[in-house]
């Protein structure tokens, strides 16, 4: 009996002191042993922590007199941060008609990829904020119709329809 007794607290010690080993890798939290980022590297500022990206879709139908158009939007907003107060944001959106009464070459037209926003957005001092942005919209979202310029009915600049 005191054999099975000797060779049970044998067992059950070296058990226990199986469970309480030493971590390969002290870190204060797991991030830390999973994510290495060396503080020389070239693009160091590239890190996720910086990084944002979100995403929406948007799904309408519109109806004039008899005809209808249905408008499917899918939109990824990316931000990066380089620092507090400099940052750059993209919007790439997805457009796409599944059905419209006007025609394939109007259902054509509408579908496409379109950079909806780049922006460099700065702000070096508290009231002050900077920001040079490039928009590509298709006509049907632009706030002066299809068929006029940005400044008046007559397109300038010759990039009319």
């Amino acid at each position: 009996m005191k054999k099975i007794f000797l060779i049970m607290i044998a067992f059950f010690t070296a058990a226990g002191f199986a469970q309480f080993k030493d971590p390969g890798f002290p870190t204060s939290n797991v991030k830390d042993g999973i994510i290495t980022q060396p503080s020389s590297s070239l693009f160091g500022f590239l890190n996720s922590e910086n990084f944002s990206m979100h995403h929406s879709y948007s799904l309408s139908y519109s109806s004039f007199g008899s005809n209808g158009l249905a408008l499917g939007v899918y939109t990824n907003s990316m931000n990066f941060n380089f620092s507090n107060n400099l940052d750059v944001q993209v919007d790439a959106s997805l457009v796409h008609s599944p059905y419209s009464s006007f025609g394939n070459d109007a259902q054509n037209n509408i579908n496409g990829i379109y950079l909806s926003r780049a922006a460099l957005n700065y702000r070096p001092w508290d009231d002050v904020y900077i920001s040079v942005q490039y928009r590509q919209l298709p006509a049907y979202a632009s706030p002066y119709g299809s068929y006029y310029g940005g400044y008046s009915m007559f397109d300038r600049f010759g990039g009319g329809n």
